[in-house]
């Protein structure tokens, strides 16, 4: 038997989806089995799939240890990361770091240990306000992510409570999201909102845009104005209306625009001799306009943040 304390960063949740977190490997089935049978119960008594948990409260599971995980995993791989961060800003709730580019969010396919996840997880843990001893079901966590070779904002998580506004205020579009990218030519007209239909192919990693809706399609809009220009790029402050994968690389090159850097929807000959590892893209600024939505946020309501250095608006002198 494992008794788990419910701290504040486990209440609120179903106890289905809690006891899910804290043993993984117990299949559905069994899990809703064993609540029936009483092998799990809340402070002593039988609970329901949906009762939800409250601070204080004692989750008892008499299942076996081969639904848990190994007691060998570390619970501080997150060491592995290096300790570099640039943060934008951070108070008790969450924090905004600056993501290079090249620099991946959470761990993916390739195994990369040093992650942005991994980094800020470190970072809270040394300076003391994380100890994954001390908790359940919960780490620090992103709430948006970027691609690994663009950089600029992620929000992150450092508390339940937090994670779970937060991602509400994604979906509800209460967090406005606005980027600079440099396009090869001249956007004719200087200020517009593109509208697309976006399919992805998962296999391939690669989005393909259509004028008109098609099965599987989702819509995408961004807003574009031209900031600054020279002879052969413009430099494009990009607000996000939709979040799809790759919707500003994708949109601004089916206009016949596309980003410095960006061969995957550019092309290597128009890219050969710029210099860019990268595609000019970042995540520059972030606005919070969540009114009561924001709960106990709101204190960060009707602020903006802005990284203090975009690395490829030098190409432009007088931006």
């Amino acid at each position: 038997m494992k008794a788990f304390p419910i701290n504040q960063n486990d209440a609120g949740q179903r106890l289905d989806r809690f006891v899910k977190k804290v043993a993984p490997s117990l299949p559905g089935g069994l899990l809703q089995r064993y609540i029936r049978i009483k092998r799990i119960k809340v402070n002593g008594k039988r609970a329901e799939n949906n009762t939800i948990l409250s601070p204080g409260d004692l989750v008892e599971l008499y299942i076996n240890d081969e639904f848990f995980p190994p007691e060998e995993t570390s619970p501080l791989a997150f060491l592995a990361a290096k300790r570099e961060l640039n943060i934008v800003y951070e108070d008790e709730n969450l924090l905004l770091a600056d993501k290079e580019p090249g620099l991946v969010v959470h761990e993916d396919e390739s195994g990369e240990r040093d992650t942005l996840i991994g980094r800020i997880q470190r970072y809270l843990y040394e300076k003391g306000e994380y100890d994954p001893a001390a908790e359940n079901s919960f780490s620090p966590a992103l709430c948006n992510r970027i691609d690994r070779n663009t950089g600029g904002i992620v929000i992150a998580a450092k508390n339940a409570a937090t994670l779970r506004v937060v991602n509400e205020l994604i979906r509800e579009r209460l967090i406005e999201k606005y980027y600079l990218c440099v396009v090869f030519g001249h956007p004719v007209p200087k200020e517009a909102t593109l509208k697309n239909f976006l399919l992805k192919d998962e296999r391939e990693k690669l989005v393909s845009v259509f004028d008109q809706p098609r099965p599987g399609a989702r819509t995408a809009m961004t807003k574009y104005r031209v900031a600054a220009e020279n002879d052969r790029f413009s430099l494009l402050e990009v607000e996000l209306l939709t979040g799809r994968t790759h919707q500003i690389r994708a949109q601004m090159a089916y206009a016949g625009y596309p980003l410095l850097g960006d061969t995957k929807y550019g092309t290597a000959a128009l890219n050969r001799g710029t210099g860019w590892r990268f595609q000019a893209l970042y995540a520059y600024r972030i606005r919070f306009n969540a009114g009561e939505r924001a709960e106990h946020l709101s204190y960060l309501n009707g602020r903006a943040f802005q990284v203090k250095q975009v690395p490829f608006t030098d190409i432009f002198p007088a931006f």
